[in-house]
């Protein structure tokens, strides 16, 4: 290990969306394998204890299907069913760099992925292994921002590193895609962020974190060596918190 990280465990959220081909559909190998090796250099250099929580809008969204007259339970345990296709692409992708993982499901799969269970992804993290928890919290209604929230808390994580894609970089005043004037935010509170109606997670979400005082660091996921920089402590995106 070259240096002390600022924080010793972090769940990193995933949009499902961030791992798609450019249709937005389907998954990107080289970003699987650009994701894994951050993340194998990450533990392997820092130390620092590794969960993912994956989203599955790259195959299908729960609240889309509900926009269309399906029932939203079902539609978003066909989301969950696709948070686990994700994660089993990121294992795979671990896998082949070299760092050992273990997907768990908070829907039971036995044959695919092992039954979250608290103590026993805690021990895998000591293990060095990074953990993919899958299947969102297991229940309807709820979105994989707030399985990651309710994960981190109980795997005693000390933040949350929210990676995005298209470029995107941190939280700003407002679209800055739409909005050329838009600044980003280098730091922020929860409150702030539900205030100001900020797009960074589900209200949910945030006031979970906020409750449990978890910090958020929002980065672009795909620019090369973020991952390390913000374990190092190093300014990167924007901090929630």
């Amino acid at each position: 290990m070259t240096s002390r990280p600022t924080w010793s465990r972090v769940v990193l959220k995933l949009s499902g969306e961030a791992l798609a081909e450019p249709t937005g559909f389907g998954l990107d190998n080289n970003v699987l394998t650009q994701v894994a090796t951050e993340v194998r250099e990450a533990r392997e250099e820092l130390g620092t204890d590794i969960a993912i929580v994956v989203g599955g809008g790259n195959f299908w969204r729960g609240i889309k299907g509900a926009g269309q007259g399906m029932d939203q339970a079902q539609a978003d345990y066909m989301g969950m069913l696709a948070t686990v296709m994700n994660g089993l692409a990121l294992q795979d992708a671990l896998e082949r760099v070299g760092q050992q993982s273990r997907v768990m499901s908070a829907i039971e799969m036995p044959k695919i992925a092992e039954p979250y269970i608290r103590r026993r992804a805690q021990r895998h993290l000591e293990k060095g292994r990074v953990v993919i928890l899958a299947g969102g919290t297991g229940n309807p209604f709820f979105t994989t921002d707030t399985a990651a929230a309710l994960r981190a808390a109980e795997i005693d994580a000390q933040a949350i590193l929210k990676g995005t894609h298209s470029g995107v970089d941190g939280v700003y005043t407002a679209d800055p895609k739409l909005d050329s004037a838009a600044t980003r935010y280098e730091r922020i509170s929860h409150m702030d962020v539900i205030t100001k109606g900020l797009k960074v997670m589900d209200a949910t979400a945030i006031t979970f974190c906020m409750d449990k005082n978890l910090p958020i660091v929002v980065f672009d996921l795909l620019a090369k060596g973020n991952v390390k920089s913000i374990l190092r402590g190093d300014p990167v995106g924007t901090l929630v918190g």
